[in-house]
């Protein structure tokens, strides 16, 4: 098979579209990806599959000379999301859909994988296809099964996401971290319920929960190097039964958001802290639950990024920009944490944000990505180490 044409890539990205499949359930993406794999040059390719973890897969193209083992990565999962696009290839899967792009993240690294097999790279290529990307944590699930050995090792490792605030095709990066790491804050507080008319007989949680939620909005604001960035926010309160009952019970669920795994810990410690002075103030049992699993800060190594932002901004065919981070999350930020590397954006230009009903990407960015990125591996290839 020659190496895969735009019109085919299209397709493939639309029928990817039309089978999303939620974390670590991603059997006939999985099985589609191996279909298309297995039509192209299996001269230097040597495919992987894992019993530990089903849907994951992996490629390795066998380099000429190699020097090092070159990662990249793509993520396979979608989103528990109704499509609502109206278009004639639309999901097929009720209340399943591609909303982040994982379709295009798939089919450029396809076109990616494809190219090198026809044409061998001079070290070796890695290609990870990754489940679990949306939840679950896929990337720090893989690690710790140890599916990252021997020639499965990456000595660096890169990796795209699609932003639709982008022009269609443009590659956007900055150095230091492009997506915060995100961490899952869940809060109890015990206190003892009664009747609305006796408060002096019960210990309102209501109360305590209350002057939780305004002390935990100064950690940021006083905690925190006004510099730096990192976000606190506590999005859902559930209490009580009744109008006339005092509540014994608060729930109160949120996310932290930080830049720099340092600024999360330090988040996560004040919180702690909060949540013992509330206990200590109010008399009452607050328990603190606090999960990041494996969404860390996607912080790029400062050297590859330096030298990956060099090139995409002398390519005449790349529109580069640079941007901002981010505070949505991303799990590759386990992966980098693990293994130096590179995280960029690839621009699809569309009204509808990510994780929308509507999400509609422009085709077009899927073959400019693909050449921007290659041109890329290849110069990273046979550039001179510092």
């Amino acid at each position: 098979m020659a190496e895969l044409k735009e019109e085919e890539l299209i397709k493939i990205r639309r029928h990817l579209h039309q089978i999303p499949e939620l974390a670590l359930h991603e059997v006939e993406t999985h099985a589609y990806l191996m279909k298309v794999i297995q039509a192209m040059n299996q001269e230097h390719l040597e495919v992987k599959e894992f019993e530990e973890l089903p849907t994951a897969l992996m490629v390795l193209i066998h380099g000429s000379q190699p020097e090092r083992t070159i990662g990249y990565r793509t993520d396979i999962d979608a989103l528990p999301v109704e499509e609502k696009t109206g278009l004639p290839y639309k999901s097929t899967h009720p209340g399943v859909m591609h909303a982040c792009g994982h379709d295009i993240h798939m089919t450029v690294a396809l076109g990616v994988l494809s190219y090198f097999s026809e044409h061998q790279p001079k070290d070796n290529l890695l290609f990870f296809f990754q489940p679990a990307e949306e939840s679950e944590a896929g990337g720090k699930r893989a690690y710790e099964l140890g599916l990252f050995k021997g020639q499965w090792k990456p000595d660096e490792f890169y990796g795209l996401h699609d932003n639709p605030e982008l022009p269609a095709g443009a590659i956007g990066c900055r150095m230091g971290t492009l997506f915060a790491g995100t961490t899952e804050v869940n809060i109890d507080i015990e206190g003892k319920g009664g009747h609305a008319a006796f408060p002096q007989d019960a210990n309102d949680a209501v109360v305590a929960a209350a002057n939780l939620i305004v002390q935990v909005q100064t950690i940021v604001s006083r905690s925190i190097d006004p510099i730096d960035s990192g976000v606190i926010t506590l999005g859902k309160i559930t209490a009580g039964t009744i109008r006339n009952v005092i509540a014994g019970h608060a729930r109160i669920e949120g996310t932290i958001r930080g830049l720099t795994q340092d600024m999360i810990l330090l988040i996560d410690k004040r919180l702690q802290e909060v949540c013992n002075g509330i206990e200590a103030s109010f008399g009452v049992k607050v328990t603190l639950g606090l999960n990041q699993g494996g969404y860390w800060p996607v912080e790029n190594n400062p050297k590859l990024t330096k030298r990956f932002i060099q090139y995409m901004s002398d390519a005449k065919n790349v529109n580069f920009i640079e941007t901002k981070p981010a505070m949505t999350g991303e799990d590759f930020g386990y992966l980098l944490a693990k293994f130096p590397g590179t995280m960029f954006w690839l621009g699809v230009e569309d009204d509808s944000q990510l994780h929308s009903a509507t999400l509609t990407p422009k085709e077009s960015s899927i073959k400019r990505g693909i050449d921007a990125i290659t041109g890329f591996l290849e110069y990273r290839m046979n550039a001179k180490e510092e």
